[in-house]
């Protein structure tokens, strides 16, 4: 453990780094260990929030990193973020050296992918109002970390109706 934790680099980023731009292969994959990283995509000029990774998520482009293609999408830090960063030819190196590493990624790259299914088929069957419910319950830390328009858009809804949606929430409680 020691010895794969002294190869490992861990780095601070401030808020506002882009950590990868629409069009860039992917070399590095992160972990976070504190701070938020956004993953957005631009649609005819508009930002759109497709994901948010916080403490103890990878953050891993799989298409753009493993296959070496050009990513789809950007990251950047919402907040001051402290990540360890990992690159093919290191991670390569560290499996050769340390088999078991290998079987034991593998395992929470299923259990990730798992989570990921799960959520977009939810995220595809209810409403933007359940969808921001389901973040109430699962990640509430996010609706106080997150600008709104950058929630909205998460959400699939103008800033506006995000605003109507938390007032007729506030109204029932």
């Amino acid at each position: 453990m020691e010895a794969i934790v002294s190869r490992i680099p861990v780095r601070a980023y401030p808020k506002g780094s882009v950590l990868l731009e629409e069009g860039e292969i992917s070399s590095s994959c992160y972990f976070v260990l504190k701070g938020c990283v956004r993953q957005y995509a631009l649609l005819n000029g508009i930002e759109k929030t497709t994901a948010f990774f916080t403490e103890k998520q990878a953050v891993v482009s799989v298409m753009s990193y493993a296959a070496q293609v050009p990513a789809n999408h950007y990251w950047s830090c919402t907040e001051d973020c402290i990540l360890i960063v990992g690159d093919l030819s290191q991670e390569q190196d560290m499996y050769r050296d340390f088999p078991k590493l290998q079987s034991i990624t593998r395992a929470l790259m299923e259990q990730d992918y798992g989570k990921t299914q799960e959520t977009l088929a939810a995220f595809m069957t209810s409403t933007p109002e359940e969808r921001y419910l389901d973040l109430l319950q699962t990640r509430p830390d996010l609706l106080q970390r997150v600008p709104q328009h950058q929630m909205a858009s998460y959400l699939g809804v103008t800033p506006e109706s995000l605003s109507r949606i938390r007032k007729r929430i506030a109204t029932r409680r």
